[in-house]
């Protein structure tokens, strides 16, 4: 344990002084460092659950994945294109500046146009924005979609001072400038990330911390040894394997829930040199290496089967899951036997590319013992996270085992990771048909014919097999017993207003 006891007292001498002494400070301990931390650039789960509570967005979700208002406080449909959004008076930036239906205008526009976005996708229907008075915006699409709205309730929504957000130009991220019930004051790569309440906040009332820490640790062994010794007060991804930990210590109280996205293995389809391969060419040697595969053993062994398998990009607790498409049988027989129709040569090598945690690392090593099974030879390229996304961007991965956090609505699990040019696609991935079939369903209201959509495009995903979808992750929240109020959401966020901790 003496690397948990070093781990602690970094955790501990690390922390500062809060500005507000009469309320408590929360730390937080995450799986890994965040990105960019600009809500245009961001890509990774644990930046948003470090700026959720400092960067507000125009709505939000409620426990019931139903989109409530945050900075808006109603809109309403002009026509099927034209969506109207009224906003919270009085509210300002952190650098005093007003919240209007200006800096919406800027927020939006900034979302779509900036380098790097990782927003283009999200607001990709988005003709303009008009200023109709400083307190209502109109959007106006260019076709009907009835996804935007949803995608106003999570990034796309997220809204930047223009003053700092143009002073700063690139540099933005290094400060950002915001809205929401706590302010940026610091962050030290790989150690921490620190926000300060605002006590002029439109609902201050409701949030109860003075200060909030965030740690990246990604060791999940520390992770759980520093919430044990109180030196965290959350850890926000507690390890199937240590949950009856959790649930046997009097200090600490667990939360699990349905999360709506996925973790697979993304395919380079030959989008760079790296993929210009069988595995990224050929289908066929994709498809075998799915039946290399035995998706509910591999969450039993490293999850102890607290997960939901998969083959598809939506998970079975969602309303677009689609039973027919569903996990194929292990058989390493037919594997080879397409691998010999697809012309490789056995042993044919892989290199899988995965996150640096412990978790991953024996997911992978449980797939490379599988897959020898069927002629594969998996090599494991283990990297930092932030790093083995940029590999992932890049094209220098061959097969990258990385996962996605998912949104409610289909749409926002396979358009910007799979449509034709789509921001995120970063696999390269091409098919018209595919394309025709999602956008279809965007402009469509009807639940089941949109389902009917969805359901044919996941059969084309698990056809050509841009991502090997392995398993459907859930929330495992562990807490000290001090705090109470949170309520959890599918998206898997640390949402701060109503939770208190006794002192």
């Amino acid at each position: 344990m003496r690397i948990a006891a070093a781990a602690v007292l970094a955790l501990v001498t690390g922390a500062a002084q809060a500005q507000t002494p009469d309320l408590p400070q929360l730390r937080v301990a995450m799986s890994q460092d965040a990105d960019a931390l600009d809500p245009t650039l961001s890509r990774t789960y644990v930046q948003r659950v470090a700026t959720l509570n400092m960067c507000d967005g125009l709505f939000t979700y409620d426990d019931k994945l139903a989109i409530v208002p945050r900075i808006a406080t109603s809109y309403s449909w002009a026509d099927s294109t034209t969506l109207v959004v009224k906003l919270r008076p009085g509210v300002t930036f952190h650098d005093g500046t007003a919240v209007d239906a200006a800096a919406v205008k800027y927020s939006l526009e900034r979302h779509a146009s900036l380098s790097g976005s990782a927003r283009k996708g999200d607001v990709a229907s988005l003709d303009h924005v008009e200023i109709v008075d400083p307190l209502t915006v109109r959007f106006v699409l260019k076709a009907p979609d009835v996804v935007f709205l949803s995608q106003l309730a999570v990034r796309a929504g997220v809204l930047v001072s223009p003053k700092a957000a143009e002073a700063a130009g690139k540099d933005f991220a290094l400060h950002p400038v915001c809205a929401g019930p706590y302010k940026f004051v610091e962050r030290v790569a790989q150690d921490r990330i620190v926000i300060d309440r605002v006590p002029d906040y439109w609902d201050a009332a409701n949030y109860h911390f003075s200060r909030v820490t965030f740690r990246p640790v990604t060791d999940s062994t520390v992770r759980l040894a520093n919430l044990q010794a109180g030196a965290v007060d959350v850890n926000i991804e507690i390890p199937p394997v240590d949950m009856d930990k959790v649930r046997q210590d009097p200090k600490l109280q667990l939360t699990a829930f349905d999360g709506l996205g996925y973790s697979g293995i993304s395919f380079n389809l030959g989008r760079t040199a790296t993929g210009q391969t069988p595995l990224g060419t050929d289908a066929r040697v994709r498809r075998a290496f799915e039946l290399a595969l035995d998706r509910a053993a591999l969450v039993q062994v490293v999850y102890n089967g607290a997960h939901a398998v998969t083959a598809q990009p939506m998970p079975p607790t969602s309303p677009f899951y689609v039973p027919a498409v569903a996990p194929t049988q292990r058989d390493p027989a037919k594997a080879k036997a397409l691998l010999a129709e697809a012309g490789v040569k056995l042993p044919f090598p892989i290199v899988l590319t995965v996150i640096n945690q412990p978790d991953q690392v024996q997911l992978a090593e449980v797939i490379q013992s599988m897959a020898a099974e069927a002629g594969f030879e998996v090599k494991i390229n283990a990297m930092e996270f932030v790093a083995s996304l940029d590999a992932g961007e890049k094209g220098n991965t061959a097969a990258y085992l990385v996962g996605w956090t998912g949104r409610p609505d289909a749409d926002g699990n396979i358009r910007d990771l799979l449509h034709t040019g789509a921001p995120v696609n970063w696999v390269g991935y091409k098919n018209p048909s595919f394309d025709t079939l999602i956008d279809q369903a965007r402009g469509i209201a009807d639940m089941g014919q949109r389902r009917a959509l969805y359901g044919k495009a996941f059969e084309i995903l698990h056809q050509d097999m841009p991502i090997l979808y392995l398993y459907a992750p859930r929330w495992i929240f562990g807490m000290s017993r001090k705090i109470s109020g949170f309520v959890p959401v599918a998206d898997g966020m640390l949402r701060l207003n109503g939770v208190t901790m006794a002192r």
